[in-house]
C-alpha cells in the first residue's frame, strides 16, 4: 500500500471525484456511498461541495443532519482519490445514535483489497482525537468482512448486532 493523506473536498479534485462516483455506481455495493455525504445523489461536483461546507458548522448544518468533516483519502504518488471518509462530530441522532456512527467510509472499487481502508480509518481516527473525542462508534454489515477487519484492526471492539428495517448492523467502539 502507498501512502495517502486526507484531504478536504475541493474543486481541484473534480474530475476524480466524478470518476470515483461512476466507479462505485458501477460496483453496485449496498454500502456503496458509505461516507460519501450525499456524493450518490448530486449532479455535479459543485452542489456536493456545497453539501459538505453546509454541515461543517453548526450555523449553516441543515435540520436533520449532524455537523461533520468529509475528506478524500488521496495517494501520494499519483494524487489520486482512492476512498471518501467522514468524521460525524457526534451521534446524538436516531439514525447515527443507533446504527450509523461516527464514521462511513467507501474504498474505490477498483482499490479495495490494498489496506487503504485500514489507514483511511487510522487517519481518520487521529482527526477524531484532535477535535477532542474519546470515544466513537464505526458500523458496518456482517458480510462486510474487510470492514469489519478494518474496524477491530483500529482497536474496534465488538458491542452488538442490530436490527435495522429487517438487516442487521454490527456495532464497533473504539476507543481513542
Amino acid at each position: 500500500m502507498e501512502e495517502i493523506r486526507l484531504l478536504s473536498p475541493s474543486a481541484d479534485y473534480a474530475e476524480d471525484i466524478m470518476k470515483f462516483k461512476q466507479e462505485i455506481l458501477l460496483a453496485s455495493d449496498d454500502d456503496a456511498f458509505a461516507g460519501c455525504g450525499k456524493l450518490g445523489s448530486c449532479r455535479t461536483v459543485e452542489e456536493w461541495l456545497d453539501i459538505l461546507k453546509s454541515v461543517e458548522k453548526i450555523e449553516t448544518c441543515p435540520e436533520g443532519f449532524v455537523t461533520s468533516n468529509t475528506y478524500l483519502a488521496v495517494r501520494s504518488s499519483d494524487n489520486r482519490i482512492i476512498g471518501i471518509i467522514d468524521l460525524r462530530h457526534h451521534i446524538d441522532h436516531p439514525v447515527l445514535g443507533l446504527w450509523g456512527g461516527h464514521i462511513g467510509y467507501s474504498v474505490r472499487p477498483s482499490e479495495r483489497g490494498k489496506g487503504y481502508a485500514k489507514e483511511m480509518l487510522r487517519l481518520n481516527l487521529e482527526k477524531c482525537r484532535e477535535r477532542g473525542m474519546d470515544k466513537v462508534m464505526v458500523t458496518c454489515s456482517p458480510q462486510n468482512v474487510a470492514s469489519a477487519k478494518t474496524i477491530i484492526a483500529n482497536g474496534g471492539i465488538f458491542e452488538k448486532d442490530v436490527d435495522v428495517d429487517g438487516k442487521i448492523v454490527q456495532r464497533f467502539w473504539i476507543d481513542l
